[in-house]
């Protein structure tokens, strides 16, 4: 998206998305999660009745999909890790069609469910939480070194120029808007759910928008630090015309053809480039789990354990057809991984707004002050800012698929 957006044009537009429209989102669900002490269905039926209760079942049905389908993709990142400890030998078009469909993508994305299942179905403690203690600060370690690296290669000049030097006429296209909010939704999990059912879990000692913060400044951290690591191997390679080509491309052939053109250095790169998008993968998948577990839970009372089975069985079961398919994995991340979330935000915002004297208090527990201070700004963007802008993004969204569909 940054090649194809201008650079570093899309990147501030994709941090003042974060920030003006994905921290304030963020905010409101961690606000709505504490303050009912529910998952998604339960805490927005008690913002909006049966209004809430249908946001609430999309806030549901939208990560179990991304789940089904993001797991294929985190398949793939298992296999070629296995390849590379021998050095990536075969061509990477042979790779990748041999990792991508049939049996293999199948086989890898239900390992990578039952991986998933099996953290989430210890706790929210002695599994999440322990996790992401461990793989979170890791994935962080291992971008750093890769970033270092990645200032040895040659040519890595030319690839931080065209990361990081604006192309201002790439936001004259809407398209260019509509990628950088759906990342930026996408890329923080909210408007699925996901924050709504970690704030849940949270201490009323627990400073919501300073989490908030922490969270969005993060997250947007490793996504810009992992274009510090990618765009100087492209241009190290002369990769630049398949950059605008295929995101599945760039990653799953030309960096892999990249990692052969390096020696000796190659597979222990390949090694660790891989370990970090299957870390990224699994805490991303262990989130999107943990909505549908917690969710069946409290609706139907079944204990952690078969509340997490039943969740897996879902996504597992839904997963057969991308797995099988990479246009149904592409439509079904148009659809749901772009509009379904765009929607889920817009609703979670539209409630909240009924109920921000309670939001605004729970926003300000914790905070020492900070909350209050936001407040002004705070409602300003959530009542007026996010909402018209979440509706213009939901229209652009749902044109561009119309147009797709008739041009197909």
């Amino acid at each position: 998206m940054a090649a194809e957006g201008g650079g570093a044009a899309f990147v501030l537009l994709y941090f003042l998305m974060t920030l003006i429209i994905g921290v304030p989102v963020m905010m409101c669900e961690f606000a709505i999660g504490r303050h009912t002490r529910q998952s998604p269905p339960g805490a927005l039926s008690q913002l909006g009745d049966k209004t809430g209760g249908l946001a609430g079942i999309l806030l549901v049905i939208t990560p179990t999909i991304i789940l089904a389908y993001f797991s294929v993709i985190a398949g793939w990142t298992l296999r070629y890790l296995i390849n590379a400890f021998s050095g990536f030998d075969a061509t990477p078009f042979d790779t990748f069609n041999s990792v991508s469909g049939g049996m293999s993508s199948l086989s890898t994305h239900l390992a990578i469910i039952a991986v998933t299942m099996l953290i989430v179905m210890s706790g929210v403690h002695k599994g999440i939480e322990r996790m992401a203690l461990i793989l979170m600060p890791a994935l962080f370690v291992i971008l750093i070194g890769l970033a270092v690296w990645a200032t040895t290669l040659p040519d890595a000049e030319a690839g931080y120029a065209f990361y990081l030097k604006p192309d201002w006429s790439a936001l004259g296209d809407p398209t260019v808007f509509r990628q950088a909010a759906s990342q930026a939704f996408l890329s923080l999990s909210v408007g699925m759910g996901v924050m709504i059912t970690y704030a849940s879990y949270l201490s009323s000692r627990t400073g919501l928008v300073r989490s908030a913060f922490i969270t969005s400044m993060t997250d947007f951290s490793v996504a810009f630090l992992s274009g510090m690591v990618v765009f100087p191997i492209i241009f190290a390679f002369g990769l630049q015309s398949d950059i605008g080509d295929s995101t599945i491309g760039t990653l799953f052939i030309s960096l892999p053809a990249a990692f052969q053109q390096l020696g000796d250095w190659g597979q222990p790169i390949g090694i660790v480039f891989f370990v970090a998008l299957v870390v990224a993968g699994i805490t991303s998948l262990v989130s999107l789990m943990e909505v549908g577990t917690a969710s069946v839970m409290d609706k139907f009372g079944l204990s952690r354990r078969n509340a997490t089975l039943s969740t897996m069985a879902v996504a597992a079961l839904i997963g057969v057809y991308p797995a099988l398919s990479k246009d149904v994995l592409g439509t079904l991340d148009k659809i749901v991984g772009e509009l379904f979330v765009t929607l889920g935000a817009l609703l979670v915002v539209l409630l909240a707004g009924r109920k921000m004297k309670n939001l605004a208090i729970e926003l300000s527990t914790g905070e020492k002050g900070l909350g209050l201070t936001l407040g002004p700004l705070f409602l300003w963007l959530i009542r007026w800012v996010a909402p018209i802008f979440l509706i213009v993004t939901l229209v652009t969204l749902i044109g561009g698929l119309v147009v797709g569909v008739l041009m197909s």
